[in-house]
């Protein structure tokens, strides 16, 4: 819901689609700094109160962003820091939480618990546009960063109830900078998981047509919040379906293959988005494109996950953060700039031929992903 309110904050207070892309620098800065800082310290720590001190700062950020909204002191330039802020503790937050799943779930079943764990975050994806763009249009913007502040309070309960293994290995890992060398050495000594995260790279770099949305919303198809809202909803809704699909399969063989094919298709399918006129056939290209997707990360996610051990766990998933969150938060940048200069269809669809490009680049230059079938041995 807040990722939606900021966008349509932003656009309003500056009408220029160079804006909305500069909320993906804001977002992405502070994780050059801090992510690597993140995965040590998820590695060294006690991962279960990492999980709830982080919730906490957040928190107060979306609780200082509502403030600043309500009384008036609001600015993009005081949007952009705290989303710098969020960001921040995003970066010790993620390889935290990421770190914990496998070790809650069975090996055997692990990419049926990735296609559940995405269902639940896609569903919310669905729900909190769709009900955020509606809230926008009737209470306002800064409605949404209290909503969203009190969230947290249901997220710090789910960690406290959650019974996390002791990260056992803690005592083997230095709070230095040779602790990060280690974890970046590990990721580029193993193909694998390397050329995932470049997968996820390039393909939300040249993808990331969802910052766009506003300007889609409010110019292109004129439909106003409430359709900016049912845009953000349609990827979430194919990413449900496919994740159904996938979470409900046995063992998928040939996953190299359908990897880079479900790349592919999300590429195909953000081309076809910026080529169209029609509110009712984007909606089908989104759909269409959020299924790729989330086949892709299901995929992404399990190999890179079992193929790490545990006390390296919190640093491969600081390294891949700096992948994963570069490649949009940049991208909405490019696709910010590009939009300003040439327009935004035209932007979007560039963006769609880029991954296209990158990822048959990618496929031909990591053979060990292409012939990856899912059986190989895992960590």
């Amino acid at each position: 819901m807040q990722v939606v309110a900021i966008s349509w904050h932003i656009y309003l207070l500056t009408g220029s689609p160079l804006s909305l892309g500069l909320i993906g620098f804001a977002r992405f800065l502070p994780v050059i700094f801090f992510s690597l800082l993140g995965g040590v310290m998820a590695d060294k720590f006690d991962r279960k109160k990492l999980l709830i001190i982080t919730q906490i700062l957040m928190i107060f950020l979306s609780l200082s962003l509502a403030a600043a909204t309500f009384w008036g002191f609001v600015s993009p330039l005081v949007i952009y820091f705290l989303i710098g802020l969020n960001s921040a503790i995003g970066a010790l937050e993620t390889p935290t939480r990421q770190s914990i799943i496998p070790n809650l779930v069975p090996k055997k079943h692990f990419m049926n618990a990735v296609g559940l764990s995405t269902i639940m975050w896609q569903t919310a994806v669905v729900l909190g546009p769709s009900i955020s763009g509606f809230i926008i249009a009737y209470l306002g913007v800064s409605s949404i960063y209290l909503i969203n502040a009190l969230s947290f309070i249901a997220v710090i309960v789910a960690s406290i109830l959650i019974k996390i293994p002791i990260n056992i290995h803690s005592k083997d890992v230095s709070f230095n900078f040779s602790s990060i060398t280690h974890g970046l050495s590990f990721v580029f000594k193993t193909p694998i998981i390397y050329s995932t995260m470049l997968l996820d790279f390039f393909a939300t770099f040249f993808s990331s047509a969802t910052v766009l949305l506003p300007v889609f919303a409010t110019n292109i198809f004129k439909v106003g919040p409430s359709g900016l809202g049912i845009l953000y909803a349609a990827p979430s809704l194919g990413a449900i379906i496919a994740g159904l699909i996938v979470s409900s399969l046995g063992h998928i063989k040939n996953q190299g293959k359908i990897l880079l094919i479900a790349v592919i298709i999300y590429g195909f399918a953000t081309l076809s988005f910026g080529l169209s006129k029609s509110f009712s056939l984007s909606l089908i290209f989104l759909f269409i494109g959020g299924a790729g997707d989330v086949i892709s990360t299901i995929i992404r996610n399990t190999i890179r996950q079992l193929h790490t051990p545990d006390y390296v766990r919190g640093r491969m998933v600081s390294v891949n953060m700096i992948f994963f969150m570069g490649g949009p938060q940049l991208g909405e940048a490019e696709a910010g700039v590009l939009a300003a200069l040439m327009g935004t269809p035209f932007s979007v669809a560039i963006g769609g031929i880029g991954t296209i490009v990158a990822t048959i680049i990618i496929a031909i230059f990591t053979p060990k992903l292409r012939k990856y079938k899912g059986d190989e041995i895992v960590v």
